[in-house]
């Protein structure tokens, strides 16, 4: 005999953002500084895409896939008469910590729509929480600077605090917990990368990709503003596919866009669809 359970036709109950070049650090440029600081005192060459290939990824997880690049591993080879190993990595990941704890102190100013979002999100009764794959102690140097600008998630999941980062689904799922959510379908995850969209679609969730402000373009909001009006569009649109392709449910712009996107996920639950 089967039971059957109604589909969840209720309201959102939760909005879960990454934090570098979602809801802060337009263009997501603090990762990137340290990365590049990180690898120029081992005379290893890093370009800025691939320092950005694999952003949303914890940041020990992050230095072991730089390494294993190609061009960074036979770098490395030559500049060190080996490949590199655990041990370098842990050595790296130490280097990388005061690197970006200096890079987020710099740049931890709100995304232009954060504010108006957490508004709207305590009207309406949604939770609003954040997940980063950065460490503890990084967001920590963060947060506070993020309370001064007015801006204070329900929840604050860091990738070194759950069995597996992104694109695993478990640092969503914590969010989700401590929010007290009761039906991943209710919940939306924000990213500007594809291994942060992908971790909210192995949640179970209705997922939104962010473009202008994140790592598909990643440039600061002035440099973004500075270009001519061609360039600009051909980005943007440039950034649109790529995050188009990771198979969010939704692409904007930034999350000064979102709210129209959760009117029309509440629709969608109203009648029936499930992400």
């Amino acid at each position: 005999m089967y039971t059957y359970t109604r589909r969840y036709t209720g309201p959102l109950q939760a909005v879960i953002m990454d934090l570098a070049g979602t809801c802060v650090d337009f263009g997501s440029l603090a990762p990137i500084q340290a990365f590049l600081k990180l690898f120029e005192a081992e005379d290893i060459d890093l370009s800025e895409a691939e320092a950005r290939e694999p952003m949303g990824t914890e940041k020990r997880e992050h230095i072991r896939r730089l390494l294993a690049m190609p061009r960074i591993r036979k770098q490395w080879q030559l500049r060190f008469n080996k490949a590199p190993d655990d041990r370098d990595i842990d050595r790296l990941y130490q280097a990388f910590l005061p690197l970006q704890t200096a890079a987020i102190a710099e740049r931890a100013e709100l995304i232009p729509g954060a504010l108006d979002l957490q508004t709207l999100l305590r009207e309406e009764a949604i939770a609003m929480g954040v997940n980063t794959g950065y460490s503890r102690e990084m967001v920590e140097v963060m947060l506070p600077r993020l309370h001064a600008q007015g801006f204070e998630p329900a929840s604050v999941v860091v990738a070194t605090e759950v069995p597996q980062g992104r694109p695993a689904p478990h640092m969503s799922l914590k969010n989700a917990i401590e929010l007290g959510v009761t039906a991943v379908q209710a919940c939306v995850k924000v990213d500007d990368t594809a291994t942060g969209i992908e971790e909210g679609l192995n949640a179970g969730m209705w997922t939104v990709a962010v473009v202008a402000s994140g790592n598909a373009i990643g440039l600061g909001e002035d440099e973004l503003a500075a270009l001519d009006d061609a360039d600009r569009a051909r980005r943007l649109a440039d950034g649109h596919r790529v995050m188009a392709a990771s198979g969010a449910h939704y692409v904007i712009d930034s999350i000064a866009d979102l709210p129209e996107v959760l009117v029309d996920i509440d629709h969608r639950l109203a009648a029936g669809e499930q992400p």
